[in-house]
């Protein structure tokens, strides 16, 4: 799998002025990653861990199906004190028939994001989508994948997710 090929340098993904055109490129960017992750997301419900014997176990909760569309929560849980801490956690709503992901809400400490309203502006989406795409290229190169054969993922209960 190779990472998505964007034609703007580091320099002016992160402090350019993007455009309605690039953020939806990167949107069907991060559809295809996610494909690459779960292709069959259309059929899965409930809970699913994909594992690897070294690095975190993602975890995914399909929380919503419909014909058109996926409500998919996508994180890693870190052992904390207090339980398990996600980090990055990822809300995401998956359109299949225009391929394209929305990031509804995502927490992660990685990186200083601000934090959005109810009408997040044009800047804040691209940087939270570029975000999400670098996250999920990661998840890719480490060979995390839901596929449901029994051996690359396995549905969960163990952990509780938020």
């Amino acid at each position: 799998m190779r990472a998505p090929c964007y034609p703007w340098s580091l320099k002016s993904l992160l402090t350019g002025r993007p455009t309605v055109g690039a953020l939806l490129d990167l949107s069907e960017d991060n559809y295809r990653l996610l494909m690459r992750l779960v292709p069959d997301l259309p059929q899965l419900t409930g809970r699913w861990i994909s594992s690897r014997v070294q690095g975190m176990d993602l975890h995914l909760e399909v929380r919503e199906q419909t014909p058109y569309t996926s409500l998919i929560h996508l994180t890693y849980y870190f052992p904390h004190a207090e339980g398990h801490a996600p980090d990055p956690d990822a809300q995401l709503r998956v359109y299949h028939d225009s391929r394209q992901v929305d990031v509804l809400n995502l927490n992660q400490s990685a990186l200083p994001l601000e934090r959005w309203g109810a009408n997040p502006t044009l800047e804040q989406r691209w940087k939270i989508n570029l975000f999400l795409s670098k996250w999920l290229a990661y998840c890719a190169l480490q060979g995390h994948s839901f596929i449901e054969d029994g051996l690359l993922c396995e549905p969960c209960s163990s952990v509780e997710m938020i």
